[in-house]
């Protein structure tokens, strides 16, 4: 019998197999899809299999239709729940099968709350034990994983496993409880069928970006002045800054233009001050740093951390900690880096230092420390990979590094009594900058030399209008923050609950703009259910899963309390569900609309609508006058969104594709727009010779994949080879009918 080592995904059961393998390592598949590995180690016959993240998820026992509350809820595995994940079947079926040759167990998914729930699960379901030993690692590289194995912990850490169970419990609740009740309540009113959703952080989440917009729309800009004295080179602005009054912003303004063009320099203040390293990244920071630096969203920088960690380049992503513990090897992970050429100097300033430690924060993780860099060098990463990992490492080395100290320079200027200042700030010493690079974005500006009781010419003086701006719209980025701060959501959930806000056409645009759906979901719930939105309710719930990991609370008694205070709601929801439904009808429309209509049609004037075809899983344009008008236009892979731009060449809309990990593009919907017909030209020239590759190269090609290819077989036709004659002989036995 052998010790059966269970991994969260097949990269890791690859690495954790490679770090302890003595002698030969024996890799094998199961049904020809799962990959599985036997090994020895200390003259112990190992298994090492793996999941492929969740294998099993909440469902209803018992289907009983569109109904609402609903809480006699079961795991059950996830391929029979979600007919996309029917490939986890074979992973669920490859552990089941290697169970039989186990006498122990081992627990190596991702040391989380949601890797102990993959890993509970999977014990008690596929396993059927009740207890397993539990490794616990921050990276994958070999080191770490052979370390990980030798303390290995003797039990799985049942409290974790405990709060995420009781979490992916309560928030199957909350969604499809809610989602079903706003989804019946458009039905039951008006007869279309829409699916609406919500959720325990989702509603709340949403109330936060709608609370921003409404403040948006019923903002009132109030006047405000202010007075501009340039002079020598110095940019100066009155000492009082606005002036709520245009009277005495007036008076000040002529009062300083009767100095007749000059001004002296009444008073030079210069002041030096450290500037701190910055802190090592927990999740939250990465995301809002790759956001700031490259324009890469949450989810996104997310996903490439994950693949950074799988393959052994940084510590593990989902943490909350600032901090970085002695434990990490400071010199040990520092001295692997200096081998990578552009790393190589700043590792060296950095191991010549006396006292090498990180400027930690103050947030912390039970779990796994900050994010940090392993060392390994990475092999093949794509742009925006390259650009994270280069972020994580300039910062983590930005945090050894010493301090920076910078000046500030204030100049007071008299203009016939009438006070400006003028300020700037410079480095003298970079200190950290230097390791953090590129990134060490700060405004450099230098005072010219000025001495006190100076005589400055004049060159003008000038008085602004301008207005008080509304807020800000919150960003991908800074609705994570907001999220993070108000203890909504956790720092895995974040980003999704953001993106499903998107998907669910409750947000839009890159500066987070509320649809009309959106806002009507939070004005119609506030006004009858305004439970659903309380952010206190839902960080009440967050505290209490907090308190199960400290065991403090149990499971079921957080799951009680839910189940209770949603009873209740939901009856008032139901009491209310007709005025609800009418609530939200219209803005469902409007933003349906919003989201499928591109423009007119050129043949009858109707909409053109974006629709999906079932059968051939693709989305295309069409006349929503069908089937009297049969207009339609193609679209090229990708998920398609209206814009209100149309062709400068043909004047037909246009449509935003948007591609998983590429940038969106803007793409003409009509076939024959005079850039497209080129395009089709320079194609046939270059299979005549004209025109060659590497100029085409520089050319536009604003049509499909699947067009170009039907240009290639036309330009390259393919000969067609001579049928061959069929030779004599007995004719195949007929197939049996079956009775």
């Amino acid at each position: 019998m052998a010790e059966l080592i269970i991994t969260e995904k097949p990269s890791t059961a690859e690495k954790i197999s490679h770090a302890l393998a003595e002698g030969r390592m024996e890799k094998l598949v199961y049904s020809k899809k799962v990959p599985y590995y036997k090994l020895k180690h200390n003259g112990k016959d190992i298994i090492v299999a793996c999941a492929v993240g969740h294998l099993y998820t909440l469902a209803e026992k018992e289907k009983h239709g569109w109904t609402y509350p609903v809480f006699d809820v079961e795991w059950k595995p996830l391929g029979e729940v979600e007919k996309a994940a029917a490939y986890s079947k074979l992973y669920l079926n490859a552990i089941k099968s290697l169970v039989k040759e186990a006498d122990s167990f081992t627990i190596a998914t991702d040391f989380d709350v949601e890797g102990e729930v993959i890993g509970f699960n999977i014990l008690r379901y596929l396993c059927k034990k009740k207890d397993a030993k539990r490794m616990k690692f921050s990276t994958t590289t070999s080191e770490d994983l052979l370390e990980a194995y030798k303390n290995v912990r003797p039990h799985i850490e049942f409290l974790q496993a405990e709060a995420g169970i009781t979490r992916h419990e309560l928030d199957y609740y909350y969604g499809i409880n809610l989602s079903r009740a706003l989804t019946l309540s458009v039905k039951n009113a008006t007869g279309m069928f829409k699916i609406l959703s919500s959720g325990r952080v989702q509603g709340p989440a949403l109330k936060i970006i709608a609370d921003r917009e409404k403040a948006i729309k019923e903002f009132v800009p109030v006047p405000f002045w202010q007075i501009q004295l340039l002079a020598n080179g110095v940019d100066a602005w009155h000492e009082e800054d606005k002036f709520w009054e245009k009277p005495k912003a007036l008076a000040s303004f002529e009062n300083a233009n009767l100095a007749k063009g000059k001004a002296a320099v009444s008073k030079i203040e210069a002041s030096q001050f450290d500037q701190l390293p910055p802190h090592p990244f927990d999740l939250t920071a990465l995301q809002m740093e790759a956001y700031r630096q490259f324009g890469i969203s949450p989810k996104e920088t997310l996903e490439i951390a994950q693949y950074l960690y799988v393959n052994s380049y940084i510590s593990y992503p989902r943490t909350s900690s600032n901090q970085l513990p002695p434990s990490v090897g400071y010199k040990k992970i520092i001295t692997k880096l200096s081998k990578m050429f552009e790393y190589e100097a700043l590792c060296k300033e950095l191991l010549a230092m006396k006292n090498l430690a990180p400027n930690n924060g103050t947030k912390t993780d039970p779990a796994h420390p900050a994010l940090y860099f392993t060392g390994e060098t990475p092999k093949e990463l794509d742009e925006r990979q390259t650009k994270i990992f280069d972020l994580i490492v300039r910062r983590t080395l930005a945090s050894f590094g010493e301090k920076a100290k910078r000046e500030t320079v204030s100049v007071e200027i008299d203009a016939n009594g009438e006070k400006f200042m003028a300020r700037g700030t410079r480095t003298i010493e970079e200190g950290w900058h230097r390791f953090y690079g590129q990134y060490a974005k700060f405004e450099e500006k230098e005072m010219p030399k000025l001495s006190e009781g100076q005589t400055l010419k004049v060159d003008e003086i000038k008085m602004h209008d301008k207005e008080t701006a509304p807020p800000k719209r919150y960003t991908a980025a800074s609705i994570i923050k907001a999220l993070e701060t108000k203890g909504l959501g956790t720092k895995a959930t974040r980003s999704e609950i953001v993106d499903n806000l998107y998907k669910r056409n409750y947000a839009r645009n890159t500066a987070i703009e509320t649809t009309e759906l959106g806002l009507a979901i939070v004005t119609t719930l506030l006004k009858y259910c305004p439970e659903i939105l309380d952010e206190k309710l839902t960080r009440k719930f967050e505290k209490e899963m907090e308190m199960i990991k400290e065991n403090k609370k149990k499971g079921e008694e957080v799951l009680g309390d839910a189940r209770s205070i949603l009873t209740k709601v939901l009856a008032k929801f139901k009491a209310n569900e007709k005025a609800i439904g009418e609530g939200l009808s219209e803005a469902t429309k409007i933003t349906r609309d919003k989201e499928t209509i591109v423009g007119k049609c050129p043949n009858c004037g109707k909409d053109l609508r974006i629709l999906f075809s079932k059968r051939f899983k693709t989305r295309f344009v069409a006349c929503s006058g069908y089937p009297e008008c049969k207009t339609t236009y193609s679209l090229p892979y990708g998920l398609p969104k209206p814009t209100e731009k149309k062709c400068e060449l043909c004047g037909f809309p246009i449509v935003l594709v948007i591609r998983a990990g590429k940038r969106p593009f803007d793409y003409c919907i009509n076939k024959m727009c005079p850039a497209k017909v080129e395009w089709r030209k320079q194609q046939e020239e270059k299979a005549r010779g004209v025109i060659s590759h590497a100029e085409l190269l520089k050319q536009p090609s604003p049509d499909t994949k699947a067009e170009a290819k039907n240009f290639e077989k036309k330009a390259f036709p393919v000969q067609k080879k001579a049928p061959v004659k069929k030779t004599a002989g007995k004719k195949a036995p007929a197939k049996r009918k079956k009775k």
